[in-house]
Formats: C-alpha cells, structure tokens, sequence
C-alpha cells in the first residue's frame, strides 16, 4: 500500500456531497414557506350595504368586524320561542304603545369601518327615535332591547360577544334565553345582569314600562 499516497483536500469551493444536499433542501424549505405564506392572504372585508346584496339561502347570517359568519338556520324549538316573546312583546305595545318590535332576525348595523351586522330574534325600538320601518337597508344603530335565543350548539363565547357587542352599540337591555335549561339571563347597560328562573318573569324596567312576561309563558 501507498501510504504516501495523498487524498484531495476538500476547500470552501469544493464542498461535500452531504453539505450540497442539505444546503439544497434548506434552500427549497424556504421557497416553500416563503410561496405558502404568501398564498395565505385575510379574507377582504365585507360592507354592511355588500351583505344586502348577497344571497346565502337557508342560512343565518352576520357581519362581524367585515367578516362575514355564517350558520346553520335555528329549529323549531327556537323558532317557537322567539316567536313566544315577540308576540308578548307586540300585544304589550300595541295595548298601551311606547315603541316597535321586530321579529325574524332584523339587521342593525351597529359599528363601521370595519362594519358589524347583527341580528337579534326579536328587537324593540323606543318610541320617539328617528327610523323608517319601510327602509331597505340596516338600521345603523342598536335596539333598546335585544332577545337572543339560544341553541344547544352556541357556544359560551359567542353569546358574550354578541351580548358586548349589543351593549357597547347603545342597547339598555339584552335578554338571552337559554330553552333547554328553562332560564333566561339579563344584561343592562350598566354592567348589573340578573338570572331569571322558569318561576321568574322577564320586565322591560324603564324600557318597556308595564311590561312583565312571565318565563314559563315563553319557554
């Protein structure tokens, strides 16, 4: 054997094979990365007056922050107590007057740039505020009562959002049913909630004076 033989000496222009690949696969981990993160853009911002104009059939939909959020419609059970309050609701104002209720999920716009569509099941609007009930588009302002019904798949945080959201538009009240366990929670304007048992009875306060509705009657 040689041994004086000499092997080639491997210099910074000649690197190795095992140098070569990995410098190649760091080199195609950050193209791919680079291409992914700019495929990956936020989704634009949608308007109150866009919303109107879409048709997004069977579904229940909202704007939130130009977002749009879109759910599966509510069931019976839902729908039968949304309607349950509405009715005492109408038949308290149309005896003794002091506002307009509104069922079937009406549109207030309440916030802008970004723009927030919300939809109560039932809203009541004082008497004396300047609104046309004719109009085509969103009101652009918040219920002085807003009613959400829940269903067993809402989930916890979504419903405190939407309460914040009705509060911090100007709403003085905001009543949240809850069907399945027979209650209902109250949030005033001023921060103070109270629950409300199937032996309880929900009160329009200084809202809706005189009216007092019985939960049992509702749920």
């Amino acid at each position: 054997m040689d041994f004086g033989q000499r092997w080639p000496e491997r210099t910074a222009f000649a690197p190795s094979d095992a140098s070569v690949t990995r410098w190649r696969y760091r080199r195609l981990e950050m193209t791919t990365r680079f291409a992914y993160t700019r495929r990956v853009r936020p989704a634009p911002l949608i308007t109150a007056d866009e919303l109107l104009e879409m048709s997004i059939p069977d579904k229940h939909v909202e704007l939130v922050r130009g977002q749009l959020v879109v759910r599966e419609p509510p069931g019976p059970r839902h729908g039968g107590v949304a309607t349950n309050i509405a009715y005492e609701m109408e038949h308290h104002v149309r005896t003794r007057g002091g506002g307009r209720v509104f069922g079937h999920e009406i549109g207030f716009r309440i916030f802008s740039s970004p723009d927030t569509v919300r939809a109560p099941d039932v809203s009541f609007i004082k008497a004396g505020r300047a609104f046309d009930p004719l109009q085509e588009k969103y009101f652009d302002f918040a219920p002085d009562i807003a009613v959400e019904v829940t269903s067993p798949r809402d989930r916890t945080g979504t419903i405190r959002e939407k309460v914040a959201d009705w509060i911090d538009a100007g709403s003085s009240l905001v009543w949240v049913l809850y069907p399945r366990h027979g209650t209902a929670r109250v949030h005033r304007a001023d921060g103070t909630t109270s629950l409300v048992g199937m032996d309880g009875a929900l009160d329009g306060e200084d809202v809706l004076p005189g009216f007092v509705c019985p939960l049992l009657r509702i749920l």
